[in-house]
């Protein structure tokens, strides 16, 4: 005998349709998305690619990112560094942060900074020019330099032995702050070096007997 029961069988549940009015997330959303989950610089040219848009509008959703970041007082801060832009912490939170995690203490030597700073500003350039300037042998500090990421090997010089030439990276434009090497401080003129000096220094220098090191 036939059952007058009707089985139902449960539809399976489909997608449910976004409401109407709901709008995608605006571009200066979208951007603020996209730093966050990369948290090191993006170029330029990589957020055009990801976002869909033309680099007029990438600087106009950075201004919008920065105002309604401003807006609520947020923490973080948009920065421009290394061709690209960074979601960082305000300068004034550094403090707190440095409490939440044991950093290593990986500050440059004086040494080394002088190595650096030479590379920078001289680049390309090779192992010997920078040991005439210092007028000391540099294979640690250019050691250390390589291992931290902020210098790298930049081809070969067109002379005798081929020597290699040194650059800085965008991990040193990164961690100097930097938007790219224009942006580095101007060095003093002769005149203003020489003010700094006391008297028997420039006695010297006239003697070439002098040494940077």
């Amino acid at each position: 005998m036939a059952s007058d029961e009707t089985t139902l069988v449960a539809e399976p549940e489909r997608e449910k349709p976004a409401a109407e009015g709901a709008a995608p997330p605006n571009r200066a959303q979208a951007l603020e998305a996209v730093l966050f989950a990369a948290g090191d610089p993006v170029r330029y040219d990589k957020l055009q690619r990801i976002l869909g848009l033309h680099p007029d509008e990438i600087d106009a959703a950075a201004n919008e990112l920065q105002d309604a970041l401003e807006a609520r007082a947020s923490a973080l801060t948009l920065r421009e560094v290394a061709g690209g832009l960074q979601l960082v912490t305000k300068p004034e939170y550094y403090a707190i942060l440095e409490q939440l995690t044991a950093v290593l203490d990986s500050r440059l030597t004086t040494p080394t900074m002088e190595t650096l700073s030479i590379i920078a500003y001289r680049q390309p350039i090779t192992k010997a020019e920078i040991e005439t300037i210092r007028g000391v042998r540099i294979e640690k500090s250019l050691a250390r330099l390589i291992e931290y990421g902020l210098i790298e090997e930049a081809g070969r010089k067109q002379a005798i032995g081929r020597p290699i030439l040194y650059a800085t990276t965008d991990a040193f434009l990164e961690a100097f702050g930097l938007g790219s090497l224009d942006d580095l401080p101007a060095l003093p003129s002769d005149q203003e070096a020489a003010e700094g000096l006391a008297p028997e220094q420039l006695d010297l220098i006239d003697a070439g007997e002098l040494r940077g090191n």
